[in-house]
């Protein structure tokens, strides 16, 4: 890898991190989520990066894709288990980290069980870990903590605009022998419920991304569609964020995506969940496997320059 490509994706890294220390300053309980994604992505954009993705907040059972509705109401509960994902690009270089948080403390060993998880999961790389391992591992020690692992969810690779790209990286115990290989961008990404174990799409979506542009008749399909190919290309994002670019009205908007749903422009990402009433916890780091060793890519900026 290139190392202007590596200094990019270091520089998505630092300002992922200091949106994320930005993040916990804000999301005290009774905080508004909306008025909090949005200033989230501002600060990103601030630092000279973009979001790679709408910023998912998740509540509960909700373990990931929950980004809110343009002005939604929604205040964080000091009850509440919210996982924050956050993914910063610099030219197409994707950084994606993400942690958990909560004012209860009965949630408290529920976090700790994913953040020991992705620590654990971490110190194996230098070893040459294979993805069967890394995923016995993370299993392991969030079932030592009396949690099950998401099965159904998984790391993944980092590639140029593609913030979920292949290969999958599993959080259980498998017989899988690939192993990470030099030049390429992974996050590891575990998490914990008190659920089932496997998360289920709801009903609704609104993070969606372009996957096959085509002619469509309508004009607000058009114009959306338009925009997305020249601000996101292939990343996704959410429904408010065309509200406020594009000033179109509620019913604009939804006639254009339910038209380029159809005519398969565009796909969703509805709200992965675990069984109601379940709590479900999330911690993500990613990397760049190099020739001089890993390259972590989400911490302190001043650390991550030294590498």
């Amino acid at each position: 890898m290139e190392k202007e490509i590596i200094e990019k994706y270091r520089k998505a890294g630092c300002i992922l991190y200091e949106a994320q220390v930005y993040a916990k300053k804000m999301l005290k309980p009774n905080a508004n989520l909306f008025e909090c994604a949005e200033k989230i992505e501002e600060f990103i954009v601030k630092k000279g990066a973009k979001p790679a993705f709408p910023v998912n907040l998740s509540i509960n059972e909700n373990a990931a894709h929950q980004t809110p509705d343009w002005n939604e109401k929604t205040m964080l509960n000091e009850e509440d288990v919210l996982k924050v994902d956050i993914g910063v690009h610099v030219d197409g270089y994707i950084a994606d980290g993400a942690f958990t948080i909560t004012y209860a403390d009965k949630h408290r060993k529920l976090i700790e069980a994913c953040e020991e998880a992705l620590k654990k999961a971490f110190d194996m790389l230098p070893k040459d870990p294979t993805f069967g391992e890394i995923g016995k591992t993370i299993e392991e020690t969030i079932a030592a903590y009396g949690f099950k692992v998401v099965q159904n969810l998984s790391g993944h690779g980092l590639a140029r605009y593609i913030q979920h790209a292949p290969p999958s990286i599993p959080n259980i115990a498998k017989n899988d022998s690939r192993r990470f290989e030099e030049g390429h961008a992974y996050a590891i990404e575990p998490f914990a419920t008190t659920g089932d174990g496997y998360v289920r799409e709801s009903g609704k979506a609104n993070i969606f991304a372009l996957e096959e542009p085509r002619a469509v008749r309508n004009s607000y399909a058009r114009r959306i569609l338009a925009f997305v190919e020249e601000h996101y290309k292939t990343l996704p994002f959410a429904e408010r964020w065309l509200v406020r670019e594009l000033k179109l009205s509620e019913f604009a908007l939804k006639i254009g995506i339910k038209n380029l749903l159809r005519e398969k422009c565009i796909k969703a990402y509805p709200i992965l969940h675990d069984k109601p009433g379940s709590f479900v916890s999330q911690a993500e780091n990613s990397f760049i496997k190099s020739e001089k060793g890993i390259v972590k890519l989400v911490g302190p900026c001043a650390e991550l320059a030294k590498k």
